[in-house]
């Protein structure tokens, strides 16, 4: 019996655990040394330590079977499947599901930063190795990122990203340099996706600091109780949905889905108990504003609409589903286990059933499988409708 049992699962987030090198074969030579390969020098300890580990699972038989039985217990770079492409394979296997989205973890600490030569040089290359990662399995389907602050590169990335066979693209969700997101200029971004078929999606971690450190600094200092790549602690959750409400309502209030209505996005590992009071919050912004707001006046539809329409959103383990499915809809929310980072937990189809309670049949299935195939591109939502 796999971890799924008789549940269909698409899992809307995991992540690979890259190993040092993990750019150096598809990055362009001319950028390779440019890496700021000082980032993850300190975590070569780490790094050799899980490489052995993997290898002796690839050797023992017994260490295999050990790791197996604590699939949902190892995280990190110590979990089965975290860099090895074939073992994560297996992982899948043993969890039941017909597709997981995978996202990278540390690369970009690489590439980031304002020079925009080894950005995009740093970005493709990711993308590349990520596909790289996912080939040889279609359940795994590969999170392509492009930044936006270059709005022409930033369409030629999407292109490439695309014309390999990316399942979404991961956008930062933050102002586009000096630009809104839905400036003119980035309208060729955006097309891309919106003739492709292919979604968006903004993950913690993008929308930058989401909190002004000052509020830490009152004498109690705490840590990461879950020592996770995104240091997130109480007062992080507090805020940890300003990016995404405000990103995404800028998309909404702009009319970007008016102007692309086959565009459709996703909202990953921030969280989902906001979205209600946030669909309310954009309809009251329309009211107040429409008057004297042209875009808003243009807009064919309530904020709230496009977001039913265009839009899905993973709540945290725990969070309660089955409120926010009675207060804002069924359709919006998606299954997601972060493997194997920790903040996914160690059991959150349990933690996801306790919120389950009283739900029908049909709101369960959107939800660990149906909003998610909704989001993906329709060759790909043919693939996993097949495995089913």
């Amino acid at each position: 019996m796999t971890y799924a049992g008789q549940r269909t699962i698409l899992d809307a987030d995991s992540h690979v655990m890259e190993l040092d090198g993990f750019l150096d074969d598809f990055i362009e030579p001319s950028q390779r040394d440019r890496l700021r390969r000082d980032r993850v020098e300190a975590l070569d300890p780490v790094l050799k330590a899980a490489a052995a580990r993997a290898e002796v699972r690839r050797t023992s038989a017994a260490a295999a079977a050990e790791a197996e039985e604590r699939l949902l217990l190892d995280k990190g770079w110590q979990a089965m499947g975290a860099f090895d492409p074939a073992e994560r394979s297996r992982v899948l296997d043993l969890l039941g599901f017909q597709g997981q989205l995978v996202f990278a973890t540390f690369a970009s600490t690489l590439y980031s930063g304002n020079d925009l030569d080894r950005l995009y040089a740093g970005s493709a290359a990711q993308n590349d190795a990520l596909s790289d990662f996912c080939k040889d399995d279609d359940r795994l389907l590969p999170v392509a990122s492009v930044p936006l602050v270059a709005p022409d590169r930033a369409a030629g990335l999407v292109a490439r990203a695309v014309e390999n066979g990316c399942a979404a693209v991961l956008v930062p969700s933050t102002a586009a340099g000096e630009r809104a997101p839905t400036h003119p200029d980035l309208h060729a971004f955006w097309d891309v996706l919106n003739q492709a078929d292919v979604p968006f999606v903004i993950h913690v971690g993008g929308g930058g600091r989401m909190l002004d450190p000052a509020f830490h600094n009152n004498g109690m200092p705490v840590t990461d109780h879950l020592g996770g790549g995104e240091n997130i602690r109480s007062k992080d959750y507090l805020a940890i949905h300003h990016s995404p409400e405000t990103f995404l309502g800028t998309l909404i209030l702009d009319g970007l889905f008016d102007r692309f209505p086959a565009l459709r996005g996703g909202c990953i590992e921030q969280g989902a108990a906001w979205v209600p009071s946030w669909m309310r919050h954009l309809d009251q912004a329309h009211r107040a504003f429409r008057r004297t707001e042209d875009p808003l006046r243009n807009l064919r539809d309530r904020p709230s609409d496009y977001v039913r329409r265009h839009l899905k959103f993973t709540p945290f383990a725990g969070e309660d589903v089955g409120w926010m499915i009675e207060q804002a809809g069924a359709e919006l929310f998606m299954f997601s286990t972060d493997y194997p980072h920790p903040e996914g937990g160690r059991d959150p189809l349990a933690k996801f059933e306790e919120t389950l309670t009283g739900r029908t049949e049909a709101d369960r299935a959107r939800f660990y499988s149906g909003n998610m195939a909704e989001l993906l591109p329709a060759s790909v939502r043919e693939a996993v409708t097949a495995r089913v």
